[in-house]
């Protein structure tokens, strides 16, 4: 039998009518400590792989799902995004359920929505939010220590927030990182800049922004700590955020970086 047939026409014939995919988005946390990163790579243990083999467990017949960004090796996630298109005949709050079912305890679907077919994780985002979290300790803390750096003696926060305020706005961050792409801008806005205090002895360095370059936020974070204890000058810091200015080569951990939020104006 012809493979064109229309849909009326399978079901009037008594055949199966094929299943209607729709698309969803999925927000995920994870710790990703153990994966080479969220893309996938052959023969390395991913994000993404994960994701993609628990999805097929459940029907999906995609080549690959659009996440809104691709974190690094050894970097987390709060609230990364990806969507893919699956023919499932339940509840959103169905498909979560079953999905971290099938996933690692390191890997979490927090939620689950349908959304417009046309939807893209990446290119639809409105702007990114990385978080990157230390605390302040003289002794090692192992049960803080996988997903925060250790400092000590610990920094003042106003004087942090001093070299994080003068990141807001269009900058060329060609000093802090490399375009995804190759010959891509490395022009950015940031939207929002800050230190923020989280628990007892912890801070945290929150930035927002239209998108990012590879290991931007880590390099902001080295080269921000570096100023505030006194191993570059002011003058070094301002001419890398306000003139590109390449400076002292270093980025901090990636254990300490985490995708916080993935924000969209659509939806």
């Amino acid at each position: 039998m012809s493979s064109n047939l229309s849909v009326s026409e399978l079901s009037e014939r008594g055949n199966p009518v094929p299943d209607t995919c729709e698309r969803y988005k999925f927000t995920v946390s994870y710790d990703g400590t153990l994966y080479w990163g969220f893309q996938r790579q052959k023969g390395r243990r991913t994000i993404q792989s994960e994701l993609e083999t628990a999805l097929t467990a459940l029907g999906w017949k995609e080549t690959g799902i659009i996440s809104a960004g691709r974190t690094d090796s050894g970097v987390h996630a709060d609230g990364q995004v990806f969507s893919a298109r699956l023919a499932w005949q339940h509840s959103p709050e169905a498909l979560r359920a079953a999905l971290n079912a099938r996933l690692p305890q390191d890997i979490s679907i927090k939620d689950v929505k349908r959304v417009p077919d046309n939807f893209h994780a990446r290119y639809d985002a409105f702007s990114r939010t990385y978080r990157y979290r230390i605390y302040f300790a003289e002794v090692r803390d192992p049960l803080r220590d996988r997903f925060r750096l250790r400092l000590w003696p610990e920094s003042d926060l106003k004087t942090l927030n001093q070299a994080a305020h003068i990141l807001l706005g269009e900058h060329d961050f060609r000093a802090f990182g490399s375009p995804p792409r190759k010959n891509g801008t490395t022009v950015r806005r940031v939207i929002a800049s800050g230190w923020i205090p989280e628990d007892r002895d912890e801070i945290a360095f929150e930035i927002e922004a239209n998108g990012f370059l590879y290991h931007m936020v880590r390099r902001m974070v080295f080269l921000q700590l570096q100023w505030v204890t006194g191993r570059i000058d002011w003058k070094t810091w301002e001419d890398a955020v306000l003139n590109a200015k390449p400076t002292h080569p270093g980025i901090a951990p990636a254990k300490g970086l985490s995708l916080y939020r993935v924000r969209y104006e659509k939806l």
